[in-house]
C-alpha cells in the first residue's frame, strides 16, 4: 500500500451537498481545505447514483428557495442540462459534472473521491489530530492532519470514531413533549430508498420479473396504504426500507431488499394493475439505483440540541446561520414493510388536516451551535447527522437545507482559523462575521440583514431610469414574469374554479400613503346574492401566516349578485395605512363556498397568496402561492430604486427588488450617488430569479428571464461615465466585480441592456466596497 501524509487547515469528510458546500466555502475564504468522499461523484443523495432532487423550503413557501453555493450549483445545472427533472430518479451526470467542475476550479481545495475514512487519531481527549482514509482501487492510504474537521458523512463516521455522544432512533414524548414523538422512545429510524427510471419506447415492451422479486397481488397495498403512483417515468420515495434492519450495518441487506421490491413494484405496474398496465405498456426500465439513499442514522449531540418546538414555533436564534422550511416529515418506520406509508401521503397530502397543521413549519432559523460537536474541540458537522431530535430531523434533513448548514460551517471554520479562536467560541465571538459573510456570499437569513461597514451602498441616494408600478392583475392578464410559472400551470390557475372554502389572503406591496380602492374578480356559483367579507391587515413579512394578524386596518361586507361570472367587485377603501413604502398589507376574503376568487393570469413578483389551514395559521395557496386577482388604485410604486439597499435580497419584509417599467424599452439603468467622493474596490450585484419555487419546477437549459443577461457597470469619473465591467450571457444571481484598481467616484450606475426574457430590468441588491 502506498502511504501519503498531508496537512490541511480544514478537513471535510463527506461530499454530499452539505460537505461539498462546506469545503467550497472554507476554501473560498482562504483556508487550505481537503474534501474526502467515499463515492466516485459528488452530490450524495442528489448525485446520479441515487437521483433525489434536492428539496427545501420553497416546496412550501414562495420565495424561500435556498441561495449561496447550492444556488450556484442548481442554477448552473439547469442552464447546462437537457434533462427534465422531477420528484426523483432523473438526476443525471450533468449534475455531477457541475459540482466536479466547481471543485476543480476552487482555489485552496483538494479533494479525494472513492476514499473512505477508516480511523480518527486524537492529540488529546477532546481534539482530533488526523484521520486515516483508504483510496479505493488505488492501494493508497491517506493520513490527513488538520486544524478543524467537519463531519458531513451522514452516518457521523468521524464523530463516532472521535468518541462523540450521539443519538439513534426516536425520543419518547416524555423527554421533550414533542407533538410528533411516540409515547415511548425506540430505536426506530426512517428508512432508505432507491429509485428507478423508465423510458417510453413508443411500442409495447414486455417485462418479466425475476423469481426472487417481491410478488404483489393486492391493490390495497398501494391504494389503501398511501403508496401512490404519481408518475410512470421515475421511482417513488415510498420504495423505502429501514426497520427491522440497521441503516448503517445492514446497508447491503437493505439495498438487496429494496431491489427485490422495486422489481416487484414494476411488475405490478406493467403486468397486474388494471389501469397502470395500459399506461405503462410502452415503458421499459432504464435504471435502478443500487446505492440506498439514507434518511437517518446517527445524530451527533452539539452545543445546542434542536427539538421539534424550535422550527414549529419559528424560534429566533442569535446565532442563526441557515434556515429550513420543509414540513416535519417523519416516515413510517419500516417503509414498505409497514401497514401504511408516511402519514401525509396516506391521507393524500391534505392541506387542512390535523396532521398537516401539526407538521407545517417555517421558514425558521437554524443556530450555529447545532452544528458544533460538544465533545470535541475542533469538530463541526452538517447534514442529517446534526444535533436534533428525531422529530426535528424530519424537517432539517432535506438536502437544500443541509447545503446551507454546510456553507455555514465552512465559513465558520475559515473565520475561526483567521481569528485564532476555537470553534466552540464562534457563536459568541465571531457569529456576526459568519452571518455577514454568508449574506455577502449570496445566502439568505430570515432574521439577519446586511450590516457590513465596508459596504457604502446603504449611504447612497438611489435613482433609476424608470420603475414598475403594481396595478394588480386579473385572469386575463398576460404573464410578464415568465419563469415564475409554466404555461400549463398558468392555464390551470386561470381556469380553476376552486370555491372560497377557507379564508384566503393576497399579499400586496404598498408605496402610496393612501389606498383609494381595491377590487377582486369573483364568481357567484348560486342564483342568489352572496355576501363576502373582506379585510385589509398589516403584515410583518411575506411568511406572516397568522390567519388573524391583529386588528384589521379596514373591513367590509360586499355583495356578489346572483349568477355573477368573473365580475370585479369594488371596495372603495379610502385607507391611509401608515405602512412604509415597499412593505406589505394583506387583502383577505373570508370563507364562502358559494363564491370563487379567481387567480390572476400572471404572478406579480413578491405578491403571493395563502389559504387558511386552521388553528390560526395560513399556508401557501396551491403549489406556487400567487397571485390572486386584484386591482389597486392608485397603482403602487412597490419596486422603487431604494429597494436595492434594504440589506435583503428577496421578497420578505418588502419587495427588495427594483424593477424598471416594463412598458419602456431596454436599456434601463439604476444609479447610486454619494455626497462625497468614495474610493471603490468592489461592486457586488444580486439579481432576481431562482428563489420563487423549488428546483424541479424549472425546465431544461433554464435561465431565469428576470435575470439580466447583458449589463455594464459604470462609474462617473472626470465628467464622464467610465466602464468598470461589461457582462454578456449572464444567468446567475450573484456577480462580484473586483476592480483592477480602486476607483474614486461619486456615482456608479448599472445599465441593463438585455434580460433573459423579462421586459423589465431588475436588481435585488447593490453592494459597493471601499
Amino acid at each position: 500500500m502506498k502511504i501519503k501524509s498531508e496537512v490541511y487547515q480544514v478537513v471535510v469528510c463527506g461530499g454530499g451537498l452539505a460537505g461539498f458546500c462546506a469545503a467550497v466555502a472554507a476554501a473560498r475564504q482562504g483556508a487550505r481545505t481537503v474534501l474526502i468522499h467515499d463515492r466516485p461523484v459528488f452530490g450524495g443523495n442528489a448525485s446520479s447514483e441515487i437521483r433525489v432532487t434536492p428539496h427545501g423550503a420553497a416546496a412550501f413557501h414562495a420565495y424561500a428557495r435556498e441561495t449561496g453555493i447550492i444556488s450556484e450549483i442548481t442554477i448552473e445545472e439547469r442552464a447546462r442540462n437537457h434533462e427534465t427533472i422531477g420528484e426523483n430518479g432523473k438526476i443525471n451526470s450533468v449534475s455531477d459534472m457541475v459540482m466536479y467542475d466547481m471543485a476543480v476550479r476552487t482555489p485552496n481545495l483538494t479533494f479525494y473521491l472513492n476514499t473512505m475514512v477508516t480511523e480518527v487519531e486524537k492529540s488529546d481527549e477532546r481534539t482530533i489530530k488526523s484521520i486515516k482514509a483508504i483510496v479505493a482501487n488505488a492501494e493508497t492510504v491517506l493520513h490527513i492532519q488538520g486544524d478543524i474537521f467537519i463531519d458531513c458523512t451522514g452516518d457521523a463516521i468521524v464523530a463516532d470514531k472521535a468518541g462523540c455522544e450521539w443519538r439513534w432512533g426516536s425520543e419518547g414524548f416524555d423527554e421533550f413533549q414533542e407533538p410528533h414523538a411516540p409515547l415511548e422512545a425506540s430505536s426506530d429510524t426512517m428508512g432508505s430508498s432507491i429509485h428507478f427510471r423508465a423510458v417510453n419506447m413508443g411500442r409495447p415492451i414486455p417485462f418479466e420479473a425475476p423469481e426472487w422479486a417481491i410478488k404483489h397481488e393486492n391493490p390495497d397495498y398501494f391504494y389503501k396504504q398511501g403508496r401512490t403512483f404519481y408518475e410512470l417515468e421515475s421511482g417513488y420515495w415510498w420504495i423505502e426500507i429501514g426497520v427491522p434492519w440497521n441503516t448503517i450495518y445492514d446497508n447491503e441487506t437493505i439495498r438487496h431488499e429494496l431491489t427485490r421490491h422495486t422489481l416487484g413494484i414494476w411488475d405490478w405496474m406493467k403486468n397486474k394493475d388494471p389501469e397502470l398496465k395500459e399506461k405503462a405498456a410502452n415503458y421499459a426500465l432504464d435504471w435502478i439505483g443500487q446505492v440506498p439513499g439514507k434518511r437517518e442514522s446517527r445524530r451527533v449531540i452539539g452545543q445546542y440540541f434542536m427539538t421539534e418546538h424550535d422550527p414549529a414555533n419559528n424560534v429566533v436564534f442569535p446565532d442563526e446561520v441557515a434556515y429550513g422550511g420543509w414540513f416535519i416529515d417523519l416516515h413510517t418506520p419500516g417503509g414498505l414493510l409497514a401497514p401504511t406509508s408516511e402519514p401525509a401521503s396516506a391521507e393524500g397530502y391534505a392541506e387542512t388536516s390535523e396532521y398537516a397543521r401539526k407538521s407545517y413549519c417555517g421558514p425558521y432559523g437554524i443556530p450555529f451551535r447545532m452544528l458544533v460537536a460538544k465533545d470535541v474541540n475542533n469538530l463541526m458537522m452538517a447534514g442529517r447527522n446534526v444535533s436534533v431530535t428525531h422529530a426535528a430531523l424530519g424537517t432539517v434533513r432535506v438536502m437544500a437545507t443541509t447545503a446551507l448548514m454546510g456553507q455555514a460551517v465552512g465559513i465558520g471554520a475559515a473565520i475561526a482559523l483567521d481569528k485564532g479562536i476555537a470553534v466552540h467560541d464562534i457563536y459568541k465571538d465571531a457569529i456576526h462575521d459568519v452571518q455577514q459573510t454568508l449574506l455577502r456570499d449570496g445566502c439568505f437569513l430570515p432574521n439577519i440583514r446586511n450590516e457590513e461597514v465596508r459596504d457604502v451602498a446603504s449611504s447612497a441616494k438611489v435613482s433609476a431610469s424608470s420603475s414598475a408600478l403594481v396595478y394588480g392583475a386579473g385572469p386575463e392578464t398576460e404573464d410578464f414574469t415568465f419563469g415564475l410559472r409554466t404555461q400549463r400551470e398558468k392555464n390551470i390557475r386561470t381556469t380553476e374554479t376552486e370555491p372560497l372554502a377557507h379564508r384566503r389572503g393576497q399579499w400586496i406591496a404598498v408605496g402610496t400613503e393612501t389606498i383609494e380602492s381595491l377590487s377582486f374578480c369573483l364568481t357567484n356559483l348560486t342564483n342568489t346574492q352572496q355576501i363576502v367579507k373582506a379585510y385589509v391587515s398589516a403584515i410583518n413579512h411575506i411568511w406572516d401566516y397568522r390567519t388573524i394578524p391583529g386588528e384589521p386596518l379596514a373591513e367590509v361586507e360586499l355583495s356578489v349578485h346572483a349568477n355573477a361570472q368573473s365580475v370585479w367587485v369594488n371596495w372603495p377603501l379610502q385607507l391611509t395605512h401608515g405602512r412604509k413604502a415597499g412593505t406589505y398589507i394583506r387583502l383577505d376574503l373570508d370563507s364562502n363556498p358559494n363564491v370563487i376568487w379567481h387567480s390572476a393570469g400572471t404572478a406579480i413578483p413578491g405578491h403571493t397568496a395563502a389559504n387558511d389551514m386552521g388553528a390560526g395559521r395560513m399556508r401557501r395557496y396551491k403549489r406556487d402561492g400567487g397571485t390572486l386577482s386584484f386591482r389597486i388604485s392608485p397603482p403602487q410604486p412597490a419596486f422603487e430604486p431604494d429597494q436595492v439597499i434594504t440589506g435583503v435580497t428577496r421578497p420578505h419584509g418588502s419587495t427588495n427588488v427594483w424593477r424598471s417599467d416594463p412598458n419602456q424599452p431596454l436599456s434601463q439603468w439604476l444609479a447610486l450617488e454619494w455626497e462625497s467622493l468614495q474610493t471603490l474596490s468592489e461592486v457586488h450585484l444580486t439579481f432576481p430569479g431562482h428563489v420563487y419555487r423549488e428546483l424541479h419546477n424549472y425546465g431544461p437549459f433554464y435561465r431565469d428571464p428576470q435575470c439580466p443577461k447583458q449589463y455594464k457597470v459604470e462609474a462617473w469619473v472626470g465628467g464622464r461615465w467610465m466602464n468598470l465591467a461589461n457582462v454578456v450571457n449572464n444567468y446567475h444571481r450573484l456577480q462580484k466585480h473586483v476592480l483592477d484598481q480602486p476607483i474614486a467616484t461619486t456615482q456608479i450606475r448599472i445599465v441593463v441592456e438585455a434580460t433573459n426574457g423579462d421586459p423589465s430590468a431588475a436588481i435585488c441588491e447593490v453592494r459597493c466596497y471601499t
